[in-house]
């Protein structure tokens, strides 16, 4: 069989009875089926996965003689892929299916990629086919194309995305990843192994005795070991990015929360350097001052030698990650040398130097002494505690550099919970055996035995041959509660001692140093502070944030040479502390919003747990110091306010927002449980804007209204084809719905798509809302342009107020001078948009071409200026986009664009009219009423006009007056017309009558045939016998337009009963031009009727 490496070669599958799932590239080409030497069966290719044994993921068969094809297939750069991944065959003629199950279909199987979020470093992201490509071309069979095949296979179908992914995966490669040893648990020991560990303990146990002493460090543990769990629910709860302790909180909580800390958090880090350093320079002066090796003074020599000692630890830790790491492994081996160094010391026979200094092995009699609590004056258990308990913070080093770990999701909850183990044994050992070792008290004079025939006061030391009993009048200089150095003393050689301080305060200020740009860069990688977004540039392989180093530099070496650091430790405790009790809280509040997305692998944690080491972190604040916990907890809720009143553009699907998901469908829950009040009703409007931006100024008078109090839901009904407008309609809902956020609009969209619009409405008034949050009201805009319109759509404009009234929703119709529809203004907007970028494009092109030369010549201008589809002429670079706009003043209509933003300014002082005609429940009174309290409309005062008898003015105008004192309405005046139902002048019925000329039937001029002919072929037209008996109605309305013009001219807003057409009694085109003459050359008017129902009531 002869073959090729054309793109005309077939491929098929043959079924494999031993595989549960299959995928197969099928090439359906004519040509092909020639290709192949007049043989008809053409070879097969089968890719196989899933399948039970991983050797036998990829399993691949073929006819005899194949094995030639196969080899040059994959020759030409094909290569086979597993879990489903392959790439199909490369051609831009041939049509191609994908057969999965035996079946063809663009179905992909599950795979991770499809699961991975955009410009992920772990692999690129991957995009099923959409569920309307499935939908669509399942039910019609259409064939994918080569492009869409590929795009399948591989899961994405942005080929041009690729390089871009390529690019990043390259620039992540040699990125130096830690494991869970040299990466966490390493860090955490040397975080949590500090100086308090070899100068402090001793002094611990002498105040509160082994007893006390062990349940000091068992608290300290009890706190970070709840915070370690909850760290590790939340870190197995998905991939864990750089940031650590940030990063948990804000994707956890939210940015309000995690941004606050995070800034703490990283100051906290870059001060704690300060405290570290200052601690090892206190040391090495101490050294110098025993040999008399001064350089100028004690502080200035701690700030030369802390200067000097800050510069190193930055130079290695921007030497890079790998440098920082080596270091911290070396600290370790010399911390844990030290530790052991004083075991051996513990078990080496004491000499009479020591012993005169209150060291003499392991003495039960010693251990009994010690073992309860001797305070000395101003001391007790939470103050001794309060200085312990910083030695047991350090857990977070770990989490620090979640981005620099090759799996945090395991490294971090393993590495912190075996460091805290192993460091708790440790201080708990260290504690018993010194206390078991060595006296409280001693002089450190080996003259101090006991002669026989002496008294002693009956202490340990006296049964051990030493009197230290004027230690109990006055101070001595050695023993567990005077000598800070007692380790030193215990241990086997005690420079190895001095090395473990060295080791301990260089390791913890080498971990802060990396901590605290780390943190600061993610940060502000999220753009929370945008004037911070200057320190989010990474260096290097391993993104290093060298920018945030030297601010960590600097804010550290303000603080060793201001060298005042008794005073900010307690705080910057304190800043540790708030992390951690955000850690617990936030594990307690994930799980108690109960999202399906909470499902940490790390199973060991409880959600009430947590919240008692929230509440534990919290009470040791105030333990350790109260002032510094209020001045934390000042600076957190300062941050918090801050970034809650910027609403930083990030959505980290946070359990704030789950919580708020679920307490707002509980509330929606237990409202449907009360019945509806007339106290609490408020207009809930559904308001038919189309588009929001299409109609704001019908959007804007609603809002204002419904705006703090009530409902209100913009919506659109989309008419057509339902595939086209089902497809618009879903392209576009995000989009709608994130205008109305940024114009700061407190209102939900909702489309429809029907097949007309009177059932597109008829649905939303039906299925809209939500329980009790249902609409009561429905709002329009007048249809302005109705004498032009085709009978069908005022039928369908008018049946909307029947469908209304038919629910029992209130009606309101809105009128304005100029119309509400700006859509043609947006249109010319859009145009005006593309064009300038089309010249900005232009211009870079222009730009770039300049400083070439050779071949291409102007040629390759016009290339790239064809790539633009630039078909129109170009303004010259000083024109801008006010010369365009100028060129295209004429599309515009100023007064319309006007109009469209009159109910977003401040209503100055004058009033609104409320012809409250009709007792409709009160809604022609409230809405109103409502309007008045907002800011925009506050200077307006209502006036109302109702109908009355022209004999009984007085009379019923006081009527008026009381119940608007019940309803506790103000009011500026009350007007009783007496007069509507007097004949309008002739002019104003003349105007009338001219307007309805065109849609009246006159079929009293004709026979009878032809006027039941001309009723049947336009059913809409208004007869003789409508308009004769309505004639009365139609006075009115007339009249009342009149009244208006007499009266409310010069009104902000005019409110006015909206009349009720009888359903198949009064006709649509006389109905409208009732609405017409009532409203015509006026102010706003919004036409209102409720449904009446009571919405006003004057019982309390």
């Amino acid at each position: 069989m002869s073959m090729n490496n054309s793109s005309n070669v077939f491929l098929d599958a043959t079924p494999s009875h031993s595989n549960r799932f299959q995928v197969n590239v099928i090439n359906e080409s004519h040509e092909s089926s020639t290709a192949a030497d007049g043989n008809h069966d053409p070879p097969h290719y089968e890719e196989t996965s899933f399948v039970d044994e991983a050797q036998n993921r990829l399993r691949i068969s073929f006819r005899p003689g194949n094995q030639e094809l196969y080899d040059n297939f994959l020759q030409n750069g094909e290569t086979a892929k597993t879990d489903a991944s392959f790439h199909a065959y490369d051609s831009h003629t041939n049509t191609y299916y994908l057969q999965t199950f035996g079946h063809n279909t663009m179905d992909a199987v599950p795979k991770i990629d499809y699961y991975r979020n955009t410009g992920s470093i772990s692999g690129a992201k991957m995009n099923r086919p959409s569920l309307y490509e499935i939908h669509e071309q399942l039910a019609k069979n259409v064939a994918v194309t080569s492009g869409s095949a590929d795009r399948v296979a591989n899961g994405d179908g942005m080929t041009g995305e690729e390089p871009t992914e390529n690019k990043e995966e390259d620039s992540n490669a040699g990125t130096v990843k830690f494991g869970w040893v040299k990466g966490v648990l390493v860090r955490c020991m040397l975080n949590i192994w500090g100086v308090m560990l070899f100068i402090r303990l001793s002094w611990i146990v002498g105040e509160a005795g082994i007893g006390l002493g062990v349940i000091i460090i068992g608290l300290s543990v009890v706190v970070t070991t709840l915070t370690g769990i909850s760290m590790s629910a939340i870190c197995t709860n998905g991939v864990v990015r750089g940031g650590g302790a940030y990063y948990l909180i804000s994707r956890s909580l939210g940015p309000e929360f995690g941004g606050s800390i995070g800034l703490i958090f990283a100051f906290a880090n870059a001060v704690a350097v300060a405290m570290y350093v200052v601690g090892f320079a206190e040391t090495v002066v101490d050294l110098l001052a025993e040999s008399n090796s001064m350089m100028v003074d004690k502080t200035n020599d701690i700030r030369i030698i802390g200067s000097i000692t800050v510069v190193i630890l930055l130079g290695i830790s921007v030497a890079g990650m790998e440098w920082e790491a080596k270091a911290q492994v070396i600290l370790l081996v010399i911390l844990l040398i030290a530790i052991a160094n004083f075991f051996i010391g513990t078990v080496i026979p004491s000499n009479h130097e020591k012993k005169s200094r209150g060291f003499f092995n392991y003495q039960a009699s010693i251990f009994a002494e010690n073992f309860g609590p001797n305070f000395t004056e101003g001391e007790g258990f939470f103050s001794v505690f309060a200085i312990f308990f910083p030695a047991a913070t350090g857990i977070l080093a770990g989490a620090n550099i979640s981005g620099d770990l090759e799996d945090p999701q395991d490294a971090i909850p393993r590495g912190t919970m075996l460091a805290i183990l192993i460091t708790t044994v440790a201080y708990i050992g260290v504690a018993i055996c010194v206390g078991a070792c060595v006296v409280r008290d001693a002089t450190g004079n080996v003259n101090d035995t006991i002669i026989s025939g002496m008294s002693c006061n009956g202490s340990a030391a006296c049964g051990l041959g030493y009197d230290f009993s004027r230690c109990l009048n006055q101070k001595c200089s050695y023993g567990l509660m005077n000598n800070f150095q007692v380790m030193s003393m215990v241990s086997g050689f005690g420079p190895l001692i001095t090395a473990g301080i060295f080791s301990a305060t260089l390791s913890s200020a080498l971990a802060s140093l990396v901590s605290a740009p780390k943190v600061f860069q993610a940060l502000c990688k999220d753009n929370i502070y945008k004037a911070l977004q200057f320190f989010a540039k990474g260096y290097g392989k391993n993104n290093e944030p060298l920018r945030g180093y030297i601010l960590t530099f600097i804010i550290a070496m303000a603080f060793i040479l201001i060298a005042e650091l008794n005073t900010i430790a307690p705080i910057i405790s304190n800043f540790f502390l708030a992390s951690y009790a955000l850690i617990n809280f936030s594990c307690f509040h994930a799980s108690y919003a109960k999202s399906p997305g909470w499902r940490p692998a790390y199973g060991i944690y409880n959600m009430w747990v947590s919240l008692f080491g929230a509440v534990l972190c919290c009470g040791v604040m105030f333990v350790i110091n109260w002032w510094a916990a209020v001045i934390t907890y000042v600076i957190e809720f300062f941050l918090y306010i801050y970034v809650t009143y910027k609403k930083p553009d990030v959505n980290w699907g946070s359990s704030t927002q789950a919580l708020s998901y679920v307490s707002a469908l509980d509330n929606a829950l237990e409202l449907t449980t009360v019945e509806d009040h007339v106290k609490n009703f408020r207009p809930q409007c559904i308001v038919l804007t189309g588009g929001p931006m299409t109609r704001p100024a019908l959007l804007d008078i609603t809002h204002a209204f419904t705006k703090n109090s009530g409902l209100c839901i913009c919506c659109e009904v989309y008419v057509g084809p339902r595939k086209e407008c089902v497809k618009e309609m879903n392209s576009s809902m995000a989009k709608k719905q994130a205008w109305l956020l940024k114009n700061k609009i407190k209102a939900f969209y909702a489309a429809v798509a029907a097949d007309c619009f009177r059932d597109g409405v008829r649905s939303l008034l039906q299925a809209s809302g939500l329980g009790r949050m249902k609409p009561n009201t429905i709002v329009i805009g007048f249809k302005k342009n109705w004498r032009k319109a085709p009978p069908a759509e005022i039928e369908n404009y008018v049946g909307i107020i029947h469908d209304a009234f038919d629910f029992e929703i209130g009606v309101v119709i809105v009128r304005i001078s100029q119309g509400f529809d700006i859509s043609q203004v947006l249109q010319v907007q859009d145009e005006l948009e593309k064009l300038e970028q089309e010249r900005l494009a232009l211009e870079a092109t222009i730009k770039d071409n300049e400083s070439e030369e050779g071949s291409r010549g102007i040629r390759g201008l016009f290339k790239k200026a064809g790539k633009l589809n630039i078909t129109k002429q170009v303004p010259k670079k000083d024109s801008g986009i006010n010369t365009i706009q100028s060129m295209h003043v004429g599309e515009f209509n100023q007064r319309l664009v006007e109009a469209s933003t009159q109910f977003k300014k401040k209503q100055g002082k004058g009033t609104i009219d409320v012809w409250w005609l009709f007792d409709d429940g009160g809604l022609t009174l409230l809405i109103p009423y409502i309007l008045t309290l907002r800011k925009k409309w506050k200077d307006c005062k209502l006036r109302i006009y109702v109908g009355g008898k022209i004999n009984r003015i007085e009379e019923e105008k006081i009527a008026m007056a009381s119940l608007l004192s019940k309803f506790r309405i103000k009011f500026a005046d009350i007007h009783i017309i007496g007069d509507i139902n007097i004949k309008p002048n002739k002019e104003s019925w003349k105007f009338f009558e001219e307007m309805i000329e065109p849609y009246c039937l006159h079929e009293s001029c004709k026979d009878l045939t032809t006027a039941e002919k001309l009723k049947r072929e336009t059913p809409w037209k208004i007869t003789d016998s409508e308009l004769e008996a309505f004639k009365e109605k139609s006075y009115r309305q007339v009249r009342l337009n009149e009244l208006l013009q007499e009266h409310s001219r010069a009104a902000n807003l005019i409110v006015l009963s909206l009349p009720v057409a009888r359903k198949a009694t009064i006709s649509d085109t006389l109905y409208m031009a009732w609405l017409e003459i009532l409203t015509k050359n006026l102010p706003p008017v919004l036409l209102v009727r409720g449904n009446h129902k009571n919405v006003l009531t004057f019982y309390s």
